[in-house]
This record gives C-alpha cells, sequence and structure tokens, in this order.
C-alpha cells in the first residue's frame, strides 16, 4: 500500500480532478440536467482552471482550510507539470492543479467528509455567482 502523504501532488490532482467532476456532474443531473452538450457546458463554469483558481483563492482568503491542506495545495501548486496549460496562463493552471490536488489527497485518505464539504462549498460558490 502506497503511502498517500508520499504521492507527488500531479497524481493527486490527477484523482482530484477526476473526483471533483464526478460531484459536480452528479450535482447537475439531480439539478435536472440530462442533455449531454448542456451538461457539458454547464459543468465548465464548475470544473474549468479558472474557476478551480477562483475557487482555490476563496478558500484560502477565508482561511477555510486547515495548515496541512494548505501544504497540500501548495505541494500541487508547485509540482513540476510536463503538461502545458490550456485556455489559461500558468498561475492559473497551477493553482487550479493546487486544488485538484487537495481534492485528491482528502480522497485517497479517505476524508470524504471533509471533501464533501469543500465540493459543496463550492458548487454553492459557483452558483451564488451565476
Amino acid at each position: 500500500m502506497t503511502d498517500v502523504r508520499l504521492i507527488n501532488g500531479i497524481a493527486l490532482a490527477f484523482d482530484g480532478d477526476a473526483i471533483y467532476s464526478v460531484y459536480v456532474r452528479q450535482h447537475l443531473i439531480l439539478q435536472g440536467m440530462t442533455k449531454p452538450n448542456r451538461l457539458h457546458h454547464v459543468a465548465t463554469h464548475y470544473v474549468s482552471a479558472k474557476a478551480q483558481a477562483q475557487l482555490v483563492q476563496a478558500l484560502l482568503e477565508q482561511e477555510m482550510l486547515s495548515e496541512e491542506e494548505v501544504a497540500i495545495y501548495k505541494r500541487g501548486r508547485n509540482a513540476h507539470s510536463h503538461t502545458k496549460a490550456k485556455n489559461t496562463d500558468v498561475v492559473t493552471y497551477k493553482m487550479s492543479t493546487g486544488f485538484e490536488a487537495l481534492l485528491g489527497y482528502l480522497h485517497l485518505t479517505d476524508q470524504i467528509e471533509r471533501l464533501e464539504e469543500l465540493v459543496h462549498w463550492c458548487i454553492q460558490t459557483v452558483e451564488q455567482k451565476q
């Protein structure tokens, strides 16, 4: 069994990206959206690098993250990625990677209640801005 605390930030982000996407998709479907094109379009308001960077910035500003969570976010943000940012600048892309790494870490360490607390806060925050 791999010690999750030792997994690199990019691998954590890989998991976190998938987990966050599942929560967002489930939320949208339960809101009554069923058409794939509409689902995809609306989901981008939640899962784009820009949206995730704004969410993590708000989480940091409101001091909603523990010291450990901030450290995981920074590990993901500072990780060296071999892929380039698509449709956004490097800083936004790195912040979004940190956001995803945090969610991946919470998921892989079975901190599901905390993961869901943050995801639900993020979903509500996005919806308040629309």
